[in-house]
């Protein structure tokens, strides 16, 4: 018995490691050139870089898990203080020292930057979720859900419309409120360690893909970079795999492509064809990321701001990662950002951080990483596949398959390893 993994991101190399743990001969195919999918390292300028910005919260218990399991200690890795939420030019949020929700909750009367009616507000909206045992219609869009709870104009630019964005990357009127209180519930709801913010200090293909192919090197695991596979064909219980420079034959295979690339594969496969024709018709969400590069001295107050009322959302300072003066600035969702050059926006995410941080400094030299499609668009009552597929042996895993979370590293770990299970569960009954 043999397993296949397609795709070396993160929820391909999740189930690679749940299979070698359990020594199960694993192959993984990438065709690029790295392993990490929307979430590696990007050489720039002569510094080790991230092709888009992500961040960890102590609410991803697989994600950890999984780190530890390859040998990354997240509490060395990761800067990670309490939450702690600094929207400009206003907003200050700091979780209290108290079990979760009431850390919030004491936090929210603490705040800067809205009214004590806010505050209020906020915190009601918070309780009312819980009395709804965090369940609403599934139709339902976020903005619907924050007018129906009558939000403030202030409270969705400084708290709801930034979490929203940064978890779901789609826009608060197209997003699934089901989806995004999910992730309010895990983060605040269960235990004040899960709200903690978990800022990577290393380069994102050194937290996970680089010790996870340490870990497969060592577990009889193979991994091929730069080979993309053709075809797929079937034949009695077998699937032959076609790429450049052959074929292999497998027993079992774990497609972990991004959900666009699905189609092209699987579409021939006539058992597939509902799920890859479903999948054909989502729509899909950018990131980018602006790198700017100043003088070592410049640094922000806190590692993680965010902005409101401008194009940017989100800055990082890249002084975790032991880069002094680079700053990344980070515009989920689609928006008016897409139809500059980019020269044109790293020139406007320049002169924001002037008007918004006092940066007057000129950057020494910037970079501009668009990823079009890096998520899918996160929308009320999406109907997301299962890992297991109609095909025997042939399992999907990624961040598009069905989960309670939006497309984030998570999720991809969470199926990755529940396609492995699967696997495990499936060779275990041969």
């Amino acid at each position: 018995m043999s397993v296949a993994i397609i795709g070396g991101g993160w929820a391909g190399l999740a189930a690679a490691v749940t299979l070698a743990e359990q020594q199960v001969p694993v192959t993984l195919f990438e065709s690029a050139a790295q392993l990490g999918g929307r979430a590696r390292r990007v050489a720039i300028n002569g510094l080790s870089l991230d092709n888009g910005q992500h961040i960890l919260i102590g609410a991803y218990h697989e994600t950890l898990r999984l780190l530890n399991q390859v040998g990354v200690d997240f509490e060395r890795a990761c800067f990670g203080p309490a939450l702690r939420l600094q929207v400009e030019p206003a907003f200050r949020l700091q979780a209290a020292s108290l079990p979760a929700p009431w850390h919030l909750g004491l936090g929210l009367l603490r705040s800067h930057g809205i009214s004590l009616r806010e505050k209020f507000s906020a915190m009601r909206f918070l309780l009312a979720l819980n009395r709804m045992r965090f369940h609403v219609s599934p139709e339902l869009s976020v903005s619907t859900l924050l007018s129906q709870q009558n939000q403030s104009i202030n409270l969705n630019a400084f708290l709801w419309h930034p979490l929203c964005l940064a978890a779901l990357n789609t826009p608060p009127e197209n997003a699934s409120a089901q989806i995004f209180i999910n992730v309010l519930r895990d983060a605040f709801f269960a235990a004040r360690d899960d709200s903690r913010l978990l800022l990577p200090q290393i380069d994102l293909g050194a937290l996970f893909p680089d010790a996870a192919t340490r870990y497969l090197n060592s577990n009889r695991g193979n991994l091929h970079c730069n080979r993309r596979i053709q075809h797929i064909d079937m034949h009695h219980g077998a699937f032959t795999l076609h790429h450049a420079q052959g074929t292999d034959t497998f027993s079992h295979v774990v497609c972990a492509l991004p959900s666009f690339r699905v189609s092209a594969l699987l579409g021939h496969i006539p058992a597939m064809q509902a799920i890859t024709a479903e999948l054909s018709t989502w729509h899909y969400q950018p990131i980018y990321t602006i790198y700017l590069q100043y003088d070592a001295e410049v640094q922000l107050p806190f590692p993680l701001l965010g902005l409101s009322q401008t194009m940017s959302q989100w800055v990082i300072d890249r002084v975790l990662t032991q880069q002094p003066g680079l700053l990344a600035v980070i515009i989920s969702a689609q928006g008016a950002h897409e139809k500059l050059s980019h020269e044109a926006l790293a020139l406007h995410v320049q002169n924001e951080l002037r008007q918004t941080l006092g940066i007057n400094a000129i950057p020494h030299w910037t970079q501009v990483i668009a990823e079009k499609r890096a998520t899918f668009s996160c929308t009320p009552n999406l109907q997301r596949p299962q890992n297991q597929t109609p095909v025997p042996g042939l399992f999907l895993a990624g961040d598009y398959t069905i989960s309670d979370y939006p497309a984030t590293l998570e999720a991809a770990i969470r199926s990755g390893v529940n396609s492995a299970r699967l696997v495990l569960h499936n060779l275990a009954r041969l």
